[in-house]
């Protein structure tokens, strides 16, 4: 999720809509105290019952989204640590020299990865990361060059784990590059206003206000949107994929 949105953390995006919905009922609150009349309790309900209906379901479609992209970037990286392990066991089959360098490079590669997945790191760390990873596949090629131009017999098996630890490694990144578009987060506090703009007019021209009701409804409502936010953010959300494949890939290869 780019734009406007995408500058705060779920945490301040979910905070944010619970303020715009407090706002909407209360300012429907109002409106119907001060425009309550007889006969129209029973029009207003139904609106209200279809525009909480058209919620929860864009709240069900939404939620649907984020989890799919969480497991995608789960998948992507089982997928990545499965690659670089594969691509370190046939360049621990190469001699010496090439066979230190080219697990020395990997380790590093390895170790990169895990630490870029840490919580707390600020953006320009994780560019100049993510800048490395092209430097680093640009020297397992060139030692892979080497190998094969030393007559090694396992130059196709090489070249073709190579191959995959860099396809991978694109995959992954279009995986955690890959948001809600921020129209869908828009639609829902538009969603959210109206439903409980709608919710305090039909409060406001009642006798007796359900309050607590309400207060449940608005807190539902924001938990499930920090929910799906979190998910969709791999860097400033909460929830987080694990990173155990790729911490015993980096264990397995030793010091």
């Amino acid at each position: 999720m780019g734009g406007f949105l995408g500058r705060f953390d779920p945490v301040t995006t979910a905070v944010l809509l619970a303020l715009v919905m407090l706002a909407a009922w209360s300012a429907g609150f109002w409106s119907g105290r001060h425009t309550r009349h007889e006969g129209g309790g029973r029009l207003a309900g139904k609106f209200e019952d279809a525009i909480i209906a058209i919620l929860g379901l864009l709240l069900a479609f939404t939620f649907s989204m984020a989890l799919a992209k969480y497991d995608h970037r789960r998948e992507t990286l089982t997928a990545d640590s499965n690659a670089i392990g594969d691509f370190y066991t046939c360049a621990s089959l190469l001699n010496d020299p090439v066979r230190t360098k080219l697990q020395g490079v990997i380790r590093g590669y390895t170790r990169l990865r895990v630490d870029l997945a840490r919580q707390g790191r600020s953006g320009e760390d994780v560019a100049a990361a993510l800048a490395a990873f092209p430097k680093l596949h640009g020297e397992m090629t060139s030692l892979v060059g080497e190998a094969i131009a030393g007559g090694t017999p396992i130059a196709v098996p090489l070249t073709n784990t190579l191959n995959n630890l860099t396809s991978a490694h694109a995959a992954r990144l279009v995986a955690v590059r890959d948001r809600l578009p921020e129209s869908v987060v828009l639609l829902i506090f538009f969603a959210g206003a109206i439903s409980t703009m709608l919710v305090g007019r039909e409060q406001g021209s009642s006798e007796k206000p359900l309050l607590a009701g309400t207060m449940s409804f608005l807190l539902l409502v924001t938990l499930v949107v920090f929910v799906i936010l979190d998910l969709n953010d791999p860097v400033k959300g909460l929830i987080t994929v694990n990173q155990e494949p790729m911490r015993r890939v980096l264990e397995s290869m030793g010091k």
